[in-house]
C-alpha cells in the first residue's frame, strides 16, 4: 500500500497531511508555498510511491464557490494531468479550519504556535485527510 498525500490549498501556503504505509493514520507534513506544490507532489511520489491525492474543495456554508475554489479546480485538473496514475479525490473541507484551531487547543499547543497560519494548514490538512479515510 502507498501513502496517501491531502493538501489544504490557500492561495499563498499549501498545508500537507500523509498517512502511514497502512492507510490508518493521518498526520501534518508539511506547509509549502503555493508556487510550489506540484513540483513538491512530484518528488514526494518519486521518492516514497503515493497510492492517492486527497484536495480539500474549498465551499461556503451554504454550498457556493469561494474566493479560493476556482484555484482549487485548477489544481485538480493540473494534477490528474501531470500524474495521470494518481487518482485524485476531492473532499469538503469546510469547518477544516476552525476544527484544526480546536484539535490545536485541546493538544495543548501554546497561543503563539496556534496563531501560526502555517502550523493550521498542516493540521487543516491532517483534518481533511482523516476524514477522506473515514468516507471509506
Amino acid at each position: 500500500m502507498g501513502r496517501i498525500l491531502a493538501i489544504d490549498y490557500g492561495n499563498k501556503r499549501v498545508g500537507l497531511a500523509v498517512t502511514d504505509p497502512l492507510q490508518l493514520i493521518a498526520s501534518p507534513l508539511e506547509t509549502i508555498h503555493s508556487q510550489d506544490l506540484v513540483a513538491y507532489v512530484k518528488k514526494y511520489h518519486q521518492q516514497d510511491p503515493l497510492e492517492a491525492l486527497v484536495v480539500g474543495m474549498p465551499r461556503t456554508l451554504l454550498n457556493e464557490d469561494t474566493n479560493v475554489t476556482s484555484a482549487v479546480v485548477g489544481l485538480i485538473r493540473t494534477l490528474r494531468r501531470e500524474l495521470p496514475e494518481l487518482p485524485v479525490h476531492e473532499i469538503d473541507e469546510r469547518f477544516t479550519s476552525r476544527m484544526a484551531h480546536a484539535a490545536m487547543l485541546a493538544g495543548g499547543l501554546s497561543k503563539k504556535d496556534r496563531r501560526d497560519k502555517a502550523t493550521v494548514d498542516r493540521v487543516s490538512a491532517a483534518l481533511i485527510l482523516q476524514s477522506f479515510l473515514e468516507s471509506r
